[in-house]
């Protein structure tokens, strides 16, 4: 662990650094005492480790936020499936704190012999064993049309998934059978469960998906989502998620348009949202605000689930674009979007993040060397419950 973590915390309120400044963050959404803070999860009979990681995740945000990027241990751009490696840690010589991935092609009708998911298994326990935070979102298929999740051509998808005996019904149960089983046989070398922050139906404010705004009412968005964490947790018996919701939120928004569908606070464990907003740090920091201030009132930590620009190249990226609006902020964890792996395929840029020979590589190293960023190293045991945190 970089030792100037626990020294700047503590000096944090008395000197803030240039970058820092320019972000000109207020504290009001850090003014809890952690000491008071009771915290309450979804699942009654979550996990001890469940429990520990979720305290956690609100007591890491009084200090700094942890730095994530999807897919980090499964491929980069120039690598695939490599153990041991990272793009992240090939350009500041550690590992993300947190790791991304999907949970769609091991649980819908792509899993039978997709190797992939023996990929990700192996990528989740590294990342468990190293002390990481795991997070999964679901591109899953249309389970009605049989297209993939972008598929929006039908109205009815969610409506026969909640209607119980329908051809969706029960092909959308079977997926989320498919995914239990692989949860429950998710175990780190000591025997236990790994705990995932669990974000199904992602950016749900947005007419994309088959579960989006086009596609569904308020209702049935709402019961969908209370349907999947009932399943899962009350009917296989799955005790090891954190259930996060995530807005899509690429332009200045406020408190309501976080709260749009809102499944119910007993539903909703971690406050997220997917933010695209291109190179424009003013948006992203007031919506860092207004999240930041929904995570105080409703006593549940917050983070930056997805963000990113494709393909960009600016050299001060990763200090005048996630730092500065973060800093100062009560942010579990910013999470860039994924490195595609394109072999030699120079041209193909689809890309969110560094690697070794991007333009931003010593502005990220600034980055990671920041008192305000927790990478793999920093990390305290997230698995063991934080102290003055209680979670039920």
């Amino acid at each position: 662990m970089r030792f100037f973590h626990s020294l700047t915390a503590c000096l944090l309120s008395l000197s803030i650094s240039a970058c820092d400044t320019a972000a000109e963050p207020s504290n009001d959404d850090n003014d809890i005492s952690q000491a008071t803070v009771a915290l309450t999860l979804s699942d009654k009979q979550a996990t001890a480790e469940t429990k520990a990681l979720y305290s956690n995740l609100w007591s890491i945000a009084q200090k700094g936020f942890m730095f994530g990027h999807h897919d980090d241990l499964m491929y980069g751009r120039y690598w695939y499936n490599e153990p041991g490696r990272s793009d992240t840690k090939d350009v500041c010589g550690d590992y993300p704190a947190v790791y991304s991935l999907d949970f769609a092609e091991l649980s819908d009708n792509r899993a039978d012999g997709n190797e992939s998911t023996e990929i990700r298994r192996r990528c989740i326990l590294e990342a468990r064993e190293r002390g990481m935070v795991i997070t999964a979102c679901a591109h899953w298929n249309n389970p009605l049309t049989g297209g993939d999740s972008w598929d929006n051509s039908s109205d009815r998808t969610v409506a026969e998934i909640l209607t119980e005996g329908s051809e969706a019904n029960r092909t959308f149960t079977a997926w989320l059978d498919r995914l239990a089983d692989f949860l429950l046989n998710l175990r780190d070398s000591q025997g236990r469960l790994v705990p995932i922050i669990f974000r199904p139906f992602h950016e749900h404010t947005q007419s994309w998906s088959w579960w989006g705004s086009s596609c569904t009412s308020e209702q049935q968005f709402i019961s969908l989502w209370q349907f999947t964490v009932k399943y899962l947790r009350d009917t296989k018996g799955v005790h090891q998620l954190i259930y996060a919701i995530s807005p899509q939120m690429d332009s200045q928004k406020n408190k309501e348009d976080f709260l749009y569908r809102w499944p119910g606070d007993d539903y909703v464990d971690f406050i997220g949202m997917d933010c695209y907003h291109g190179l424009s740090p003013t948006v992203f920091a007031a919506n860092i605000k207004e999240l930041c201030l929904l995570s105080k009132e409703k006593l549940k930590p917050c983070g930056v689930t997805e963000t990113g620009v494709e393909g960009f190249t600016a050299a001060d990226y990763w200090t005048k674009q996630i730092l500065t609006p973060a800093t100062g902020r009560t942010l579990s964890f910013i999470v860039t979007w994924r490195n595609k792996f394109v072999g030699g395929n120079d041209s193909d840029n689809h890309y969110y993040s560094v690697w070794k020979g991007h333009p931003s590589e010593k502005d990220f190293i600034k980055f990671h060397k920041s008192s305000s960023t927790y990478f793999c190293s920093d990390l305290p045991d997230m698995y063991t419950m934080a102290e003055g945190v209680s979670v039920e």
